[in-house]
């Protein structure tokens, strides 16, 4: 019945991928070099186990991140971006820019 039919925006393919904070947040951590679970949810304070999970599963699913296994003890399991995850760079480092230009009193948390 109905069709699976991907946007031709780009800004919702973006979002399809990156949807939600956690992801581009956990993107901006793969910039640095690659990184294994427990650093990524160090340095991601407030992430759930359950969501880093998620998060990159499908950052593997769809080729923004390889997942490397060790045979070691204990095991090993060593997260970094693809080039195809390596190319986000620009849009994250725009995105900062674009964050850090916006005056303190025009931010408000909520």
């Amino acid at each position: 019945m109905g069709e699976n039919k991907l946007p031709e925006c780009g800004v919702e393919r973006f979002l399809l991928l990156l949807d939600g904070p956690w992801a581009t947040l956990l993107v901006r951590e793969l910039l640095h070099g690659p990184r294994r679970f427990t650093e990524l949810r160090e340095t991601l304070a407030g992430i759930s186990a359950h969501t880093l999970t998620h998060r990159l599963r499908r950052f593997e699913a769809h080729g923004l991140v390889t997942r490397t296994a060790y045979a070691e003890t204990p095991p090993r399991v060593v997260y970094e971006l693809t080039d195809l995850g390596r190319s986000l760079s620009d849009v994250l480092n725009a995105m900062n820019a674009w964050g850090k230009s916006i005056p303190d009193d025009r931010l408000v948390r909520l």
